[in-house]
């Protein structure tokens, strides 16, 4: 069985939206623009592509990535590792042709399908929605989060408000940076 990781920059308050620079969010870029840069705050962002051996993004995630991401330096393995894309509205036709191999998942059945084929780690990037049905059905088995010391008020949230049993989980690793950054690697106790 494959583990799927759950990869997120987060506010303190929970929210992921525009961490980047993406466009529409008032706060868009903050964790370029409200936090001073230390690369090793950074280390798990590439201890990820060496040990994950696919990408699972949501449908607005693999839009924002997918033209930019398969020529950037920083993310040689991406480029060639498998990539799976949940959406019920994407068309085969709507897929990038220079990223290599691609499948589009219908359900959050076709990604536990998938957890139980022969593998290594499935990590997931972005994909707010997605890592909300994903947690909530049950199908995360790690979280890897670099919380930023800010709190942004509105915007979109790691995890749902959905009303469902607590989960437990175990931190496995942590660290504090001199900039404020904290890394929390979670395992989820089933």
């Amino acid at each position: 069985m494959r583990t799927l990781i759950s990869t997120a920059f987060v506010s303190l308050d929970g929210v992921v939206e525009a961490p980047g620079g993406e466009p529409g969010y008032r706060n868009s870029g903050w964790t370029v623009r409200l936090v001073d840069f230390l690369s090793e705050a950074y280390e798990i962002k590439g201890r990820e592509q060496d040990e994950a051996t696919a990408l699972l993004l949501g449908r607005v995630s693999y839009e924002a990535f997918s033209p930019v991401w398969p020529d950037m330096a920083e993310f040689p393995r991406y480029r060639t590792m498998p990539k799976y894309v949940v959406s019920t509205t994407l068309a085969e036709d709507d897929l990038v042709t220079n990223w290599g191999e691609t499948t589009i998942l219908r359900s959050l059945d076709e990604v536990a399908a998938l957890k139980e084929t022969e593998g290594g780690p499935v990590i997931v990037h972005g994909s707010a929605a997605l890592n909300r049905s994903l947690s909530d059905a049950g199908l995360i088995d790690r979280y890897h989060l670099l919380v930023f010391p800010l709190l942004l008020g509105a915007g979109k949230r790691l995890f749902s408000d959905a009303d469902r049993d607590a989960q437990r989980l175990r931190l496995v690793e942590h660290e504090v940076y001199a900039n404020g950054i904290q890394k929390n690697v979670f395992d989820v106790v089933r």
